[in-house]
Formats: C-alpha cells, structure tokens, sequence
C-alpha cells in the first residue's frame, strides 16, 4: 500500500531542471535507496517531501497520520546541551506527559477529585505502552551502536567535531522511530564497526525509509528498492542497488538501440528530401518531411559531467618534509592521544585511520598548529607550502556564488577561466551561478576542490573528502591524490579510499589514553 506518492514533480533552479514530470511511489516496506550525482537533486527531493521546499509543480501526498523524521546533513544543534540531554528531546512528548501526570497526582493528592487519579492512570498506561521507564536503556543501545559511547554521555555538544553532531542527530532520529525514516548521507561520518550497526538497524526496521547514499555497498545491504534520479527523471527500481543498476544499463543499452535506429531511419528520410524536394517525387519528400516532423524523437542516453582533478605542484628542495616527535594533542589539559612520533621523506603519502571521534583531526590541526600541542614538537621543511582540506563546508559568505566565491580570492582571474576550472572539478555552467549554500554537499565539496586546485603546494592535508561525494568523483579524486608528487596526510573512514597506493598509515584509534 502507499504511504507516499509523488506525482508530476516539476522542479529547477535557474536554468537547471531537476526533474521534469516525474512520478514514483513509497509503499509500506519499501527500504528504498535515492542515488544520482553530486547536484542531480537527491537532497532536494527530500526536502520536498518534508515540504520545506514546494516544488515548481506536481503533488506530493502522504497517507493520513504517518509520521516522517528527516536527517538532515547540516541540522543544527542548540548549544549548551550534553549529548544525553539532547538525545532525550527525542521523548520530548513523552517527558510532557510525565509531567502531566505528576501534576494531576499532586492535584489529587489536595482536591482528592477521582477524575485527576483516572486521568493519571490514562497517562500511566501511554507512557507504558511507549516503554518510557526503557528510555535510557534504549538511548543507550543507540549510543553504543553508532559509537558515541566513546564521546561521553556528559559532553557539551557545542564542544563536538562536526562528524560526531551528524552522529548525534542520526541517534536522535532512531529514538523517534518515526513510521518512516528520511536519511540523506547517513554513513558519512561512521566507521566501518558503526556503518555494520546501522545496516542492521535499518535491515529490522519495521517501517518504510528513503535513504540517499553514495555507499553503494551500504546500499545493497539495506534496499529493496531504488529511485535513480538523473537528466530530469526519477526512475524507480524493484530490488537491491546491484539489481537496480542492472535494470538501469539494460534500459539505457534499450535506449541506445532505439536511438540508433531512428537515426538511421531519420538519415534516410532526410536523404530521399534532399534528393526529391524538387523533383517529380516531390510529394513523398514532402510526405517524409511531414512525418520527421511528427516524429517523436528518441534522445541518445545521456552522460554524466564527470569530475578531474590536478592538484599543482611545488618543487621543494628538502628529502624531508615533515617530522612529528612526541607529540600529545588535547584540548586544554585533557590530553586525547599517547605522544604521536612518525616522520615522512619527500613524496610520502600516509593516512590517518580510526572511528570518528577517535582524535584524527585534532591531531591534524595540532600539527598544523591550528591548536597548541601540549608537548612535542612538528617540523615541517623549510620549504613545505601546505594546503590544508577541511571537512567543514563552512564559506565566509553562503550567498556568492562558486564563481564569485573563487573570484573573491583570484581577483585578477578572468571568469572564462573559473568557470572552465570548475567545469573540469564537475560543476556545471547553471551551478556556477547559484548561491553556495543552495548547492548540495557533493557540489560545495567540488568547489572546495577546485580551490585547492588553484595553489602550488608540495604537502595536502586532506580531512575527509570523500564525504558527500558519488563514486565516479571520488574516484577522480584518489586519482589525482595518487598523481600528486609531493606529501600527503588523509583522513578518510573509507579505508578503500586510500588503502592500495597509500605508503604509511597510522591508526589513532590504538594512541586514545581512554580507549578502554
């Protein structure tokens, strides 16, 4: 039965066309999976649903009384809370209740009014019947599953690095345990262990989700259905995403044939005008015509813009680039990690493994010198020019534009070059011109990119780059890392990311002082 149908969605922005009269529907069990490329629209399909974007046209209909939560990648979280406070909002209507209750006893207890002890013991029975003497039981199963254990039930939200908020919002969408779930990205900033837990999780779920992933092995576990959207269309598939892309290349391999076909059909037609428009045939040429006109054109399969990177480089004259000695990074006098020591040779490429949370890139930024180590020393050559990759996509200013966000920083940069420069990183010409913060997180990465792009350097410290990005672009993107002749440090909870060409590996998870 179908709990959601969307029907005849028209959306854009600008002279860009996310989906063109597209239909599909969700039924009960449906587990189904979103995919398409970085700007295709999958976020924005989702905040249609939810109804915080109305669509050009089209209806969007849920059955009555079901119930949705939405992760949403860059939710915010107010400050000031602890992680186990915030998670408890997840009961906020069951906390209401409670008091409710407590107050209609206390009346009781002076008016003696049997109606206040009924009333009670009603709202006893619902807060029994949604297990609400369970909730920290069950905050705390979520808690260890998705690995926030290790942050500290205590800890002041505000104080968290942005993979563990991403972490926190998923629990708290789990303990709502809506009818259905709407996830966008939700392996982004979970380890392997958690990814499992999740996959599990979701595979049990008794109700229906839309989940947008890049994970096309996390996909394939948890799908029973996909909804490809690409060119303006949304397709929908029966089966897991291995079967889903299957039916896909045998509908476009259909398409190709039947374009091929009519072309040659169309050749011919044009052919026998061009040689009878004035002869004594002139009236089957121009009974040819009218059928070319008439015809109902076969588009060939289209092709993605695909993403190359080439990050510029600097020759050094040193065969050392970098040594780390003793050093023990923290935050104020709690130190995270035992004293980290490795040393990296001109052109070595090591990576930085372990479970989010585990101290990566505070150890990143103390070698950076963006925090104060609390002993130890980094020594980078003298010749070392860093470029540095945040995994935030934070902008001085959300409103510009990629081309004016690059142009901010290249003044003397003609725009015919920036936007060939972004084409190049993957985004296209109508994107150029929308406002960072309406691109979707595969597309500001791009942008990201495309900046670091734009300056030599002989060392790149990159902090998880994968996050949000398609296959096809992170694939581009080890390419180019693998290409890079000088240094690198990665962060990347995808260990296939890196894990053949990569020359060293130091796994922070073994240095944590509490990791038991």
């Amino acid at each position: 039965m179908s709990i959601l149908a969307v029907e005849n969605l028209t959306h854009g922005f600008a002279d860009k066309r996310l989906y063109e009269d597209a239909s599909f529907d969700l039924n009960k069990q449906d587990h189904m999976g979103i995919v398409g490329q970085n700007g295709a629209g999958k976020s924005t399909l989702i905040k249609i649903l939810t109804g915080s974007i109305l669509p050009d046209e089209g209806s969007v209909k849920w059955q009555n009384k079901v119930t949705y939560g939405y992760l949403d990648q860059y939710a915010d979280i107010p400050e000031g809370d602890t992680l186990y406070q915030f998670l408890t909002t997840a009961y906020a209507h069951l906390f209401k209740l409670k008091a409710q209750m407590d107050q209609a006893y206390a009346d009781y207890a002076e008016s003696l009014d049997n109606d206040l002890l009924e009333k009670a013991g009603r709202i006893q029975e619902t807060l029994e019947a949604n297990n609400f003497y369970e909730i920290d039981t069950e905050i705390a199963r979520v808690m260890t599953g998705l690995g926030l254990d290790d942050i500290g039930r205590d800890h002041i939200v505000s104080q968290m690095s942005g993979g563990q908020r991403s972490k926190i919002i998923l629990a708290k969408l789990l303990l709502q345990n809506p009818d259905v779930l709407l996830l966008d990205e939700p392996t982004n900033y979970l380890d392997t262990a958690h990814i499992n837990w999740l996959e599990n999780y979701l595979s049990d779920f008794a109700g229906a989700f839309i989940v947008i992933s890049h994970d096309y092995d996390f996909l394939q576990a948890v799908t029973n259905c996909i909804c490809d959207v690409a060119f303006g269309k949304i397709t929908k598939y029966r089966g897991n995403f291995k079967s889903a892309m299957k039916q896909k290349d045998a509908r476009k391999e259909a398409q190709l044939k039947a374009f091929e076909k009519q072309q040659v059909v169309i050749e011919k037609a044009e052919k026998f005008i061009r040689k009878n428009k004035a002869g004594s045939h002139s009236t089957m040429a121009k009974s040819r015509e009218k059928m070319l006109s008439h015809m109902d054109r076969i588009d060939p399969p289209s092709e993605n813009l695909k993403s190359h990177f080439d990050f510029p480089y600097l020759e050094t004259g040193s065969q050392n680039a970098v040594a780390v000695k003793k050093l023990a990074v923290g935050y104020g006098k709690r130190q995270l990690l035992e004293p980290v020591t490795f040393s990296l040779t001109a052109g070595e490429k090591i990576a930085f493994s372990g479970f989010n949370g585990a101290g990566k890139s505070t150890l990143i930024n103390s070698i950076l010198g963006k925090i104060p180590a609390l002993s130890g020393t980094t020594v980078f050559s003298p010749s070392a020019q860093v470029s540095y990759f945040t995994q935030e996509l934070v902008w001085d200013n959300p409103e510009l534009t990629p081309l004016q966000t690059i142009q901010e920083q290249y003044p003397t940069m003609l725009p015919r070059t920036i936007r060939t420069k972004l084409a190049k990183s993957g985004i296209n010409a109508a994107d150029t011109q929308k406002p960072m913060h309406i691109l979707s997180g595969g597309e500001q990465t791009k942008v990201k990119l495309c900046l670091l792009e734009l300056v030599e350097s002989n060392f790149l410290v990159m902090d998880e780059p994968t996050n949000h990005l398609d296959d096809e672009t992170k694939a581009a993107l080890s390419e180019a890392l693998q290409r890079f002749r000088g240094n690198l440090i990665v962060v990347s909870h995808e260990d296939g990311f890196y894990t053949n060409w990569i020359d060293k590996e130091l796994n922070v998870e073994k240095l944590r002082l509490d990791k038991d």
